[in-house]
């Protein structure tokens, strides 16, 4: 069984900024699911097209499953199932040996700026960048299915 240990964490948008990027991913995504013990998302990005199954978070760990499904298809399924479509751009920035995401919302939440980091586990250490303000891990009006 896939596991997702995530943190995630408002952005400080002066630093963000100023902070020299690499080049974001367009991602569009919707959800074909979303209660508390479950997501099933559908999700875009660098034309390629996933299905992503989340379970209920317990101690900051939940289930998770990802398939690649076929771009077209993924492209009617968001058209003809998601009442909602979310679109952001994702920067992948490393930062002291972890992959950071940082995700700037487009719809909804024009403006919002996350950042989320995955971890091996609960305990991991690990530096936050200058760029990184308020962790916001559980609260449920960050988690992308939500804000829809």
């Amino acid at each position: 069984m896939g596991k997702e240990i995530e943190r995630k964490y408002l952005v400080h948008k002066a630093y963000w900024g100023a902070l020299e990027k690499p080049e974001g991913m367009d991602i569009r995504q919707g959800y074909l699911n979303r209660t508390p013990e479950n997501t099933v998302r559908i999700r875009i990005k660098k034309g390629v097209g996933y299905l992503t199954i989340k379970g209920k978070e317990e101690s900051g760990v939940r289930p998770e499953f990802e398939y690649l499904i076929p771009f077209n298809e993924a492209v009617e399924m968001l058209d003809l199932f998601c009442d909602r479509v979310l679109h952001k751009t994702r920067f992948e920035i490393l930062h002291k040996g972890h992959l950071w995401e940082v995700d700037e919302f487009h719809s909804p939440n024009k403006g919002l700026v996350l950042a989320e980091i995955e971890l091996t586990n609960p305990a991991e250490s690990f530096e936050l960048p200058e760029w990184v303000s308020e962790e916001v891990t559980g609260l449920p009006q960050y988690y992308n299915a939500n804000m829809l």
